[in-house]
């Protein structure tokens, strides 16, 4: 006896009803067994930049460069440079006298934010009134020659001990800054600014 394949029976009905349910929460299965969750604690630390976790030890090989340098009287000397400002710096043992120029510091630098920013890489390493500072700098303007003396500065603190490189490092005053006035271009008023335009 031959059934009629439009008609189907209730167990059929269900049959075909759970089918799908089935399948859809087979594969959800298999996902939650191949992939167990892993603890947050295990997972590595997500960094930005630098490539190394804020926990992880430095590399004790690493030797930094010392651009500071001693000579043959202990006198600390420091070269720094920013725009197209130069300075010389000396640091000895004193009680501290600061000159720029031959000049007391607060004559030469009348900014106030600008002698801050001189005495910054003293405070770092707790010099501020134990050394005595003479400063040759030239070229550029006050922006310029501050810049300048801070790194040299720094660099002759490094130079005097070698173990404040990493406090000066991480101050970010051993960088030299190499932002420089764009050049002029022809056709052009000034390195980008043209000229006014006139239609007639």
């Amino acid at each position: 006896m031959t059934t009629d394949p439009a008609v189907s029976t209730d167990e059929e009905l269900s049959a075909i009803e759970d089918a799908p349910a089935n399948t859809e929460e087979a594969p959800a299965n298999e996902v939650s067994a191949s992939e167990p969750e892993v603890p947050s604690s295990e997972l590595p630390e997500l960094t930005i930049g630098g490539g190394v976790p804020s926990g992880a030890a430095a590399d004790p090989s690493y030797q930094p460069t010392i651009r500071g340098k001693i000579d043959r009287f202990g006198v600390a000397m420091g070269t720094g440079r920013r725009k197209t400002s130069v300075a010389r710096v000396r640091i000895k043992d004193g009680d501290g006298q600061f000159t720029v120029n031959g000049r007391p510091l607060e004559v030469y630098l009348c900014v106030e934010r600008d002698r801050d920013s001189v005495m910054f890489p003293l405070r770092i390493v707790d010099k501020v009134g134990k050394v005595d500072i003479s400063i040759r700098v030239q070229g550029g303007g006050t922006t310029g020659q501050t810049g300048a003396i801070i790194l040299g500065i720094a660099r002759a603190l490094q130079g005097m001990n070698p173990a404040w490189h990493h406090s000066l490092a991480d101050a970010g005053l051993l960088t030299r800054d190499d932002r420089m006035v764009e050049r002029k271009k022809y056709g052009l008023r000034k390195a980008r600014r043209a000229y006014q335009f006139s239609k007639r």
